[in-house]
């Protein structure tokens, strides 16, 4: 007989004045991230900063290409860059913003499949969470971690059967 689960996933809506000065600097650095963005097919510009554990800040934009699977996504960016560049370092925190061209007002916009399992990859292998920041519209910040965005992510431990 099948068994019905039940889950629970937390997050919390905020102000920007609510954060603490590590997490509005880092969202200001995703929004800065923003304006690097190239993206001339989709007009949606997303920036993403990773706040590694000795408070070095990583961040990436999305780059899309004519040949659309060839585009990456700014969380992707930023968080293959931090672990190209700084192996060995923690990653505490991502912070992501996105808006469409021209537009004065953020949007919320979730990661996507491939940005939460490569988000999953860093949190499973330091084991411990990865707080995330989504920037929303009237200056509210969504906060989660990977864990709560991707329940039943696929991580090391799915290898070991």
């Amino acid at each position: 007989m099948a068994k019905k689960l039940t889950l629970h996933i937390e997050a919390d809506l905020c102000d920007f004045d609510e954060l603490s000065i590590v997490e509005q600097s880092l969202v200001l650095e995703a929004q800065q991230a923003v304006t690097q963005a190239y993206a001339p097919y989709s007009n949606f510009y997303v920036g993403a900063a990773v706040l590694l554990a000795d408070d070095t800040v990583v961040k990436g934009s999305n780059q899309e290409n004519a040949a659309y699977p060839s585009g990456l996504c700014a969380e992707r960016v930023a968080i293959f860059s931090a672990g190209a560049n700084h192996p060995r370092k923690e990653v505490k925190m991502v912070a992501i913003a996105a808006r469409p061209k021209d537009a004065a007002d953020y949007v919320m916009a979730s990661s996507c499949g491939n940005c939460r399992q490569a988000m999953m990859e860093y949190e499973s292998k330091q084991d411990k969470p990865i707080q995330l920041l989504f920037v929303c519209p009237s200056n509210e910040i969504l906060k989660t971690t990977v864990g709560d965005l991707l329940p039943f992510g696929f991580d090391s431990k799915s290898l070991k059967g």
